[in-house]
């Protein structure tokens, strides 16, 4: 994986490890995220308007991807509002690499480096162990969470190809825009326009930065690695969660979990050798 590439993976990861972390603590997670996502598409139009670059072709990617995001937030915000961040959150972004990496060489043919291939898998395994809580969580939670990962791991494939018909900004904000349409009508529909007028303010205005932003790295890295091992290495976020988690005394972090986030360190490394 080149330097670049992992480099704008990780600067991913830790942004979007910050915004779970803004909209996890919400007392309305499903509003909140409604919110956060229409924030980020007002927030970052200029600049997709400065650097547009949208062929037709890619529109039934733009399709597809706006789709599964609004698919993937509406089942984080009820994996959010079922159980806790520390088991969601690393399931979720666990299971995703997994996925991509078998998509991707079983059905897509891609060539997948030995080094890389061995890298997700340890990286998997890092993520179980610092999911401490997984096997005492109710069989729906855990469906729900695996759920997120596989929406995650399918527009990261759609994408890998929808970027090459557009400028990555603009096509984020063609994808978020859509995105940002159906949530705000759930959330509507569901909590109604009190309960989304009250979700507005620092935290969720700050998710929604860190929504777009932290996608937009992803993109970036896209056009310079495998989807695979990007992926993967966005998993370092998990471990960035869990740290915040500690320090900050919202989650009580044991040796399984400290053993888990050495793994995942040990994971990337193999990937970046890929």
């Amino acid at each position: 994986m080149p330097l670049t590439a992992l480099a704008l993976t990780l600067a991913a990861a830790a942004v979007h490890a910050s915004w779970n972390l803004l909209l996890s603590g919400h007392r309305d997670v499903r509003s909140a995220t409604a919110v956060a996502v229409a924030f980020s598409v007002v927030a970052f139009a200029p600049v997709a308007a400065l650097t547009w670059r949208v062929h037709a072709a890619a529109a039934p990617f733009m399709a597809a991807s706006s789709g599964l995001e609004a698919l993937y937030l509406v089942l984080l915000a009820a994996g959010y509002a079922v159980s806790a961040m520390s088991f969601v959150y690393p399931v979720a972004r666990g299971s995703a690499p997994v996925f991509v990496l078998a998509v991707s060489a079983l059905a897509l043919g891609a060539h997948v480096a030995v080094l890389s291939a061995a890298g997700v898998l340890v990286v998997a395994v890092g993520i179980v162990l610092v999911r401490e809580s997984s096997l005492a969580a109710r069989p729906r939670d855990l469906m729900l969470a695996i759920a997120v990962g596989g929406c995650i791991s399918a527009y990261t494939l759609v994408d890998k190809h929808g970027i090459t018909h557009a400028n990555p900004l603009a096509y984020l904000e063609v994808v978020f825009s859509l995105t940002a349409l159906a949530s705000v009508a759930i959330a509507w529909r569901l909590r109604g326009a009190s309960a989304l007028r009250a979700a507005v303010g620092p935290a969720s205005l700050l998710a929604g930065i860190g929504f777009f932003g932290s996608y937009a790295l992803v993109l970036a890295a896209l056009r310079l690695a495998p989807a695979a091992t990007v992926a993967a290495v966005r998993e370092s976020s998990v471990v960035m969660a869990t740290a915040v988690l500690a320090i900050s005394g919202r989650e009580r972090i044991g040796p399984r979990r400290l053993l888990g986030a050495l793994v995942v360190v040990a994971g990337i490394a193999l990937i970046s050798l890929g």
